[in-house]
């Protein structure tokens, strides 16, 4: 018998829910009653159950008898065992089951959040994460996907706490003292999507969109700060209601912001949760990036509500259905919403995580069976959200987005209220644009990696060459070493000043094209949205480095760089090369490209000894400051947005990375005068704890402490990390631990000084001491995040350290996390063994 799967012999299709929380005691007792139909006649109900007290059990048959079974928990396997002395008649039957359980601590099932009130005070809130499989926390359930039912919900709460669900309210009413809620029925859903929420909560007045009205709640004092949030909810969700062609499916949808959260925010139906750092925000004083997180997560959940509750896959190797396609629509309602913000071309650099991650030999295809629910947590990375939506972008673009839009709306109204596989997806696109999708896409989905598509001009020929790109040599036994895609790409050719535009579906290893012999330079993957990286023989690079910047745009540009960056981490460019290709960049004004540029030189910092870099410094001061001086310090009026995050950028690069005497002096007056725009705020923030001493450090953790937004909240919190002298990375580390810092944040505070070369030697230290304790108390996704920074320790040495002590611990991060951090730590070493010399070379020499 499968461990993780249940039976289908019983299968429920009602859910009529009772539960009462005691918030002060962190306790809730509840009772279900669960309609369900017996397609056999079998002597045993099996159903998930987890860190619940069962405390009795009835089924009464479609004749009326009622039957009392046996209840066995087993706990490894998540299961509750009802168990009858004789077989269950087929048919419908009605199971109740009575149970107790604990408002945890994990920020997982039903949990307690506590938050400081404006009375300066502790409270506590109860909320929900039931995603993949945590629904079982809070009551017995049929915890799969597949498994839809409708839900009704009651909750018992004192007078004065706001009670909510996924619906609105049905009826509401006293007893002994305490209000009963109950609530509207929902549609047909799976488990995960079940939410509540119970708390001395406010929330903003409703916006209509349509028949739906929409909220944003949060704790008391907070709710001035969700204007933003609701403009975009609002403005999104008509979008989707119109790109979909269906009306939103509940019937209300409230965003409520919790304090302590694991995740950004989950899709619940009708009651999407938060972190309050991607709800909540005071548009006036937060950064684009802030603001940007905001408007995309918003719009991310509300493409769930069709994508993922309407519509759910079977099982969790479909993940990146939901997933990739919530991203895929977030970009398009977020880029209809404020074009100004040019969403498209700064998604490239989220496709550029994941072609990091997708060129190790340690990737995995975007879906791959699932068996465990560890499995399916390690999912949500950037290969379900930013690799699928990036190949949905590119299917999107070859087939045109009519054919795309009809084929998804074909989707939606064939599989509404039901479960689907990936081919039924393929199905209704390539009903849609009369193409073979399956043959096109098949190889993107269910095969790891990408191609490297390699150019050269031979005659009047342009010869294109595709192979599976990786960091390192093929694996011996790599099964997919020879992999070839069906690649969609865009090409432009010029003839002096003139352009024009070809595609090609590359299908074989090699294929080669015509060229009129007047060209003189040919981009590979034109527009940017390809997923594969390109490589040019020299002349062809030469001659397309001559269109900088002009000929290239923004998202081409950038894709140029990324695509050096990675040749050289792969072995097939030397880093002299470039560095002086760098230089060429001087000019660049683009947030994005300067993106790329930032963090490569950030990657060669952690590969110097502390002699080697100043040298380093006066690099970044080469690059980025030309294009600093230009932007100065203050906002000109009308300025892009977008300008004044890469001012922030650069300002940030220079101070910190670049050392800059002239920078840091400059912050120092810019903080005291309360001068700038939000973006030059956050960087003189990050510059001042940069150069900080102790006193600094106390102002800038009470300024943690009393903050007003949860943006400034993250700000001077994650500036602590930044403070360099080994007494006060000591403090931060020991803050991470502390009741001062919530278990969904400690984990950055840790990630970012094991990559930050002055605080590296004490966080690992501080990891190996404090590995028990930190597993026990950071939710899962935290401690994941938290490992990630092992990457930054790049000497051989540590190397050999870090993969002892994992094995030693028997770590196990889900699906292949751990593996992908150790595989692009050793490729730090790697580089730094290959090009270290010749980087110091060149230090010397610049």
């Amino acid at each position: 018998m499968d461990p993780y799967r249940l039976p289908r012999t019983v299968v429920p299709s009602r859910y009529d829910l009772h539960l009462a929380p005691d918030l002060s005691a962190a306790t809730f007792t509840g009772h279900v009653t669960i309609r369900v139909t017996v397609h056999a006649p079998v002597t045993e109900i099996l159903l998930n159950a987890a860190e619940l007290s069962i405390q009795e059990a009835t089924l009464e048959e479609h004749s009326g008898l009622r039957l009392s079974p046996a209840v066995s928990l087993d706990e490894p396997n998540e299961r509750c065992r009802l168990a009858f002395d004789r077989p269950l008649a087929p048919g419908l039957a009605r199971l109740e089951v009575r149970f107790a359980g604990t408002l945890n601590d994990k920020l997982r099932g039903f949990y307690r959040s506590r938050y400081k009130g404006p009375d300066g005070d502790w409270h506590a809130l109860a909320a929900t994460q039931f995603e993949a499989t945590d629904a079982r926390r809070a009551f017995p359930c049929w915890d799969e996907p597949a498994f839809k039912a409708v839900f009704s919900s009651t909750l018992v709460v004192p007078p004065g706490l706001v009670a909510l669900s996924n619906t609105a309210i049905a009826e509401e009413k006293t007893e002994n003292g305490l209000r009963v809620v109950r609530f509207a029925d929902t549609i047909p859903m799976s488990t995960y999507l079940v939410a509540f929420v119970v708390g001395d909560l406010e929330a903003s007045e409703a916006v209509m969109v349509g028949k739906t009205p929409l909220r944003v709640w949060g704790v008391p004092g907070k709710v001035g700060l969700a204007g933003f949030g609701q403009q975009i909810a609002a403005f999104s969700l008509r979008y989707f209601e119109e790109y979909y062609g269906r009306e939103y499916p509940g019937d209300k949808l409230d965003l409520i912001a919790i304090p302590d959260f694991a995740a950004g925010a989950m899709e619940n139906l009708g009651a999407i949760t938060f972190r309050e750092t991607a709800l909540l925000v005071d548009e006036a004083t937060a950064t684009h990036q802030e603001k940007e997180r905001v408007a995309d997560v918003v719009a991310h959940e509300n493409a769930h509500m069709w994508f993922g509750d309407l519509v759910t896959m079977s099982w969790w190797n479909g993940l990146w259905l939901n997933e990739a396609f919530a991203t895929f629509m977030e970009m398009l309602a977020v880029d209809a919403w404020r074009p100004q913000w040019q969403r498209w071309t700064t998604f490239g650099v989220s496709r550029s995580a994941a072609l990091t991650v997708d060129g190790l030999q340690s990737t995995r295809p975007i879906e791959y069976p699932v068996a465990a629910p560890r499995d399916a947590d390690a999912m949500f990375d950037v290969l379900t959200y930013e690799k699928g939506a990036s190949v949905l972008r590119m299917l999107e673009q070859y087939i045109g987005p009519d054919a795309f839009r009809a084929g998804v709306r074909d989707y939606l109204a064939r599989h509404a209220f039901a479960n689907t596989e990936t081919a039924d997806l393929w199905h209704s696109l390539a009903g849609a644009s009369g193409l073979p999708i399956p043959a096109i896409m098949d190889g993107w989905i269910f095969r790891p990696g990408y191609p490297l598509v390699s150019a050269r001009r031979q005659g009047n020929q342009l010869v294109l060459h595709q192979q599976r790109f990786t960091y390192l040599p093929p694996a011996a036994g790599d099964a997919h070493v020879n992999s070839r895609w069906q690649a969609p790409v865009q090409l432009r050719l010029w003839r002096g000043e003139a352009a024009e535009v070809r595609r090609v579906l590359l299908t074989e290893t090699e294929a080669s094209l015509p060229l009129p012999p007047d060209v003189d330079a040919v981009l590979v993957n034109e527009g940017g949205h390809g997923f594969y990286r390109v490589y040019y023989e020299k002349e062809l690079l030469a001659a397309l480095l001559e269109r900088l910047p002009a000929g290239l745009v923004a998202i081409e540009r950038f894709n140029l760089v990324n695509d050096a960056w990675a040749a050289v981490l792969a072995g097939l460019m030397p880093l002299a090369e470039y560095l002086d290709l760098t230089a060429r960049f001087r000019a660049e004004r683009d947030r994005n490209v300067w993106a790329v540029l930032l963090s490569s030189f950030a990657a060669l910092d952690r590969l110097l000894d502390p002699e080697d870099r100043p040298g380093l410094a006066a690099l970044v001061r080469d690059r980025a400051g030309p294009a600093a001086a230009e932007l100065g310090w203050a906002t000109r009026p009308g300025e892009d947005e977008l300008v004044g995050q890469l001012r922030a950028d650069l300002l940030r690069a220079l101070g910190c990375l670049g050392d800059d005497p002239a920078v840091q002096a400059e912050s120092e007056r810019v903080f005291a005068s309360g001068e700038g725009d939000a973006g030059t705020k956050a960087a003189v923030i990050a510059i001042l704890a940069h150069v900080g001493n102790a006193a600094r450090y106390e102002e800038f953790a009470a300024r943690y402490r009393a903050a007003r937004t949860p943006q400034d909240e993250q700000r001077y919190l994650l500036s602590l990390a930044g403070f360099r002298p080994a007494a006060l990375v000591e403090r931060t580390l020991a803050l991470a631990l502390s009741q001062d810092v919530r278990t969904q944040d400690a984990p950055f505070l840790v990630r970012a000084l094991l990559y930050a070369p002055h605080g590296q030697e004490k966080a690992w230290a501080f990891l190996q001491e404090n590995w028990e304790r930190m597993c026990r108390d950071f939710p899962a996704a935290g401690l994941r995040r938290l490992c990630e920074g092992v990457q930054g320790l790049a000497t051989a040495e540590w190397e050999r350290e870090v993969r002892e002590f994992f094995l030693e611990k028997q770590a196990n991060l889900g699906g292949k996390v751990l593996e992908q951090y150790l595989e692009q730590l050793h490729l730090a070493v790697r580089l730094r063994e290959r090009e270290g010399e010749a980087l110091r070379a060149y230090l010397r020499r610049a």
